[in-house]
């Protein structure tokens, strides 16, 4: 049982965010917003993909008319990204449920003061945001692009808040590579209660992306670091979505869907174990109920696997056994077996549901 550090607890929209909330899973769209057509077809497409905020970059006055338009037509909360200039987080204040800025780059505290005062009429989170590639001259100066320098800024702009009387936001430190951001987030932790995003920015398509952030997030949610997370990813939007909520999942964090457990390849297998395991998850990429499911290719780790799993299957050469709860309930031949498997996974997918 993983237990999580005790943070204060936001909303973005209607998704709470820290305390003992779900943990998100976030993404954001790579069209210009001021395409509010495309912008809103990929927010559908990651909320149907399961994600549960999205995030947009408001660079122009174009992309922050836009706003309003986009907000209309999607359901999903909506983070505007802020970058410099301040009137644009004012407009964008107007309109959605979150904004993301680094302080230190928005300019003098009566900017900030006012994009501050502008989201607490509407009771809306900032995110402070620092990127080891972006920190400010003074940090970068001092320290460098180091877990230390990433922390000084996050610590200067918490207080920048602070010092306003702001507290309803949370707090992300990203770097690009694996072992700056995990220091990085080590070591603020223990300084504020602050709900933290968690990624790893920059991390490059998705092979490497899911290296990275599976690496990152998961090291720092063992921890109980973390209250919402994006893998960062070049392309498929979707995909981030499916990462994130795979490490959660695998993590035992979020109880959804099967567990598959099936054996690695080897010259024991007695049956084509690759299309098996596909067909399964095929057949059960629609099952919620939190199972756990093996399918293996001989009977060497099979019975044992068998044992703690909930429906199971064990080829042998030509025929193979199903069994529940670690018992035995058919020998079948080999061509029948993922059938019934299948017929008992939703036999025991529907117990759950009652």
């Amino acid at each position: 049982m993983i237990k999580r550090y005790p943070t204060k607890q936001i909303f973005v929209g209607n998704v709470p965010v820290g305390g003992d909330a779900p943990i998100p899973v976030q993404s954001m769209t790579f069209s210009k917003t001021s395409d509010v057509k495309a912008t809103v077809e990929q927010i559908r497409a990651l909320h149907f993909a399961g994600a549960d905020i999205v995030r947009v970059t408001v660079p122009n006055e174009e992309a922050a008319n836009a706003l309003k338009e986009i907000k209309s037509q999607v359901e999903l909360p909506l983070v505007a990204d802020i970058h410099f200039k301040y009137k644009l987080a004012l407009k964008a204040a107007e309109v959605v449920d979150c904004i993301r800025i680094n302080p230190g780059n928005i300019g003098d505290k009566q900017r900030v003061a006012e994009v501050v005062k502008a989201c607490s009429e509407r009771n809306i989170p900032i995110r402070i945001g620092v990127n080891s590639g972006s920190l400010e001259k003074q940090f970068e100066n001092k320290y460098g692009q180091t877990p230390e320098g990433m922390v000084a800024s996050a610590e200067y702009n918490i207080k920048y808040l602070e010092d306003l009387g702001f507290t309803n936001m949370k707090i992300s430190l990203k770097a690009s590579d694996v072992q700056r951001t995990v220091a990085a987030y080590r070591m603020l932790r223990p300084k504020n209660n602050y709900p933290f995003h968690l990624g790893v920015t920059e991390a490059g398509t998705k092979f490497h992306s899911t290296v990275k952030s599976s690496i990152a997030l998961g090291s720092l949610l063992l921890d109980g670091i973390g209250d919402t997370l994006r893998v960062s990813m070049t392309g498929e939007l979707e995909e981030e979505i499916k990462v994130g909520k795979a490490i959660l999942k695998d993590l035992g964090i979020v109880k959804d869907g099967l567990n598959i457990i099936s054996c690695p390849t080897c010259g024991r297998i007695e049956a084509d174990l690759v299309k098996a395991v596909a067909e399964v998850e095929e057949r059960t990429k629609h099952i919620k109920a939190p199972l756990d499911v093996s399918v293996m290719g001989c009977v060497v780790n099979a019975l044992g696997e068998a044992k703690s799993a909930d429906v199971a299957i064990a080829f042998g050469k030509g025929n193979g056994l199903v069994m529940k709860k670690g018992e035995i309930i058919a020998k079948l031949d080999e061509d029948k077996l993922v059938d019934k498997f299948i017929e008992e996974v939703e036999s025991e997918a529907k117990k759950h549901e009652k």
